[in-house]
């Protein structure tokens, strides 16, 4: 029996995802799976030591990993619609200066982040921290203005704060329509294709089980979200949960190369031997 690691995050469109799959309700011949469920710069930070063999990984990161990890074309999270907000608690009209104003972010390793400096590659005056303490940090006077991620877009208008720069909307335009990638699965290439493959089919088929099986799977999705509502639980996966999570597609591979493309030629990742094989 193989024995793997992986790793994702207590976001509700992982939990759904992975339901199946880790309550053996998909089975693995031949493969057991021991998860850990961290938040997304962790496992960003955790795939940098090569810890986890499968994990969830912001294409930003993944972007310095391409040596040692190859991407499934399962369980991505990506479309339009869906991309990082900055938001600020200033009233309408006040201008925000992104090269000086403090913004917080959910981590310099995410997708988020790497939009961010795409967009203006001068901001530096930065704050990290856990993408559930951004909100607050923006309303007490921690920060001018914050780049949200994953539930907060449901939720920043109920800290009295406003949306300055939808950084998807940046994106389609950017890149002339493709959807927008923000994170992947992707498995260590020591594992081989075999492996990686039975792997890929094991998620597309744990999706199946969840939508198929939604009441059963939400007390694990409403354990790990902890104070979300249900409301904002199925807002959550029905964003980030769609066509491409299945199978990324042709589209889906050539966004993701765009957007690598675009980082490598500004310096924003380095240069990698293995953009010809990004993909199991």
């Amino acid at each position: 029996m193989l024995d793997l690691s992986v790793g994702y995050s207590p976001c509700p469109n992982d939990t759904f995802i992975f339901y199946g799959l880790v309550h053996g309700k998909v089975p693995l011949t031949g493969i057991t799976l021991r998860e850990q469920l961290e938040d997304i710069e962790t496992l960003n930070r955790m795939a940098h030591q090569e810890k986890p063999d499968i994990s969830k990984v912001s294409y930003h990161a993944f972007g310095y990993l391409r040596n040692r990890y190859a991407l499934l074309r399962s369980g991505a999270a990506m479309g339009k619609g869906c991309g990082p907000l900055l938001v600020t608690r200033d009233e309408e009209g006040v201008s925000l200066d992104l090269t000086r104003q403090r913004i917080a972010i959910p981590g310099e390793l995410t997708t988020a982040f790497l939009l961010l400096r795409l967009y203006e590659p001068r901001v530096s005056n930065i704050i990290i921290l856990p993408f559930n303490q951004i909100l607050r940090a923006i309303q007490q006077g921690e920060a001018d203005a914050g780049l949200i991620i994953h539930e907060s877009r449901f939720t920043y208008q109920h800290f009295g704060l406003r949306k300055v720069l939808d950084l998807g909307d940046f994106w389609e335009k950017e890149s002339g329509g493709f959807p927008l990638p923000l994170g992947g699965i992707m498995a260590r290439r020591a594992l081989g294709p075999q492996i990686a493959r039975k792997i890929e089919e094991g998620i597309r088929q744990s999706i199946h089980y969840a939508k198929a099986h939604l009441e059963e799977a939400k007390d694990y999705i409403r354990h790990h979200a902890q104070e979300m509502e249900d409301e904002v639980i199925l807002s959550h996966i029905a964003l980030y949960v769609n066509e491409y999570t299945l199978d990324i597609g042709q589209v889906g591979e050539e966004a993701i190369r765009l957007l690598l493309t675009k980082a490598e030629a500004r310096g924003l990742i380095p240069p990698s031997s293995a953009d010809d094989t990004l993909f199991w």
